[in-house]
């Protein structure tokens, strides 16, 4: 049974930092590749990261530099970690395997003073 399931979101302050995990069950996140979404109330979820089999990333140009996706093909789980956050950066964000075609339930992330 194929499975995604988010952690590590919250509420912090602008400039903070936050690492989200997606733990990935019932396929191998390192032969598929995973990506990282976002979405805030009325808008169309949005693509953040990606990472390929190969360890090749692509970031969203609103976060490059300041997010880095990686993964741990041991624990087959991705993770998305957050530096220098800002308020726009808040959303529900969702980890997503192209190859099962399959969402997370998503975390929430908060950034306010």
């Amino acid at each position: 049974q194929v499975q995604l399931v988010e952690s590590g979101g919250g509420l912090v302050q602008p400039g903070e930092s936050l690492r989200l995990s997606c733990a990935a069950s019932g396929f191998a996140t390192s032969t598929s590749g995973m990506d990282w979404y976002r979405q805030t109330p009325g808008k169309d979820r949005e693509f953040v990261a990606s990472i390929s089999p190969g360890y090749t990333t692509y970031y969203a140009e609103s976060i490059k530099g300041r997010f880095t996706i990686s993964r741990d093909n041991a624990k087959n789980t991705v993770y998305l970690q957050m530096n220098r956050l800002k308020p726009e950066d808040t959303a529900v964000y969702y980890c997503f395997s192209p190859f099962m075609k399959y969402w997370g339930q998503g975390t929430q992330v908060t950034v306010s003073s």
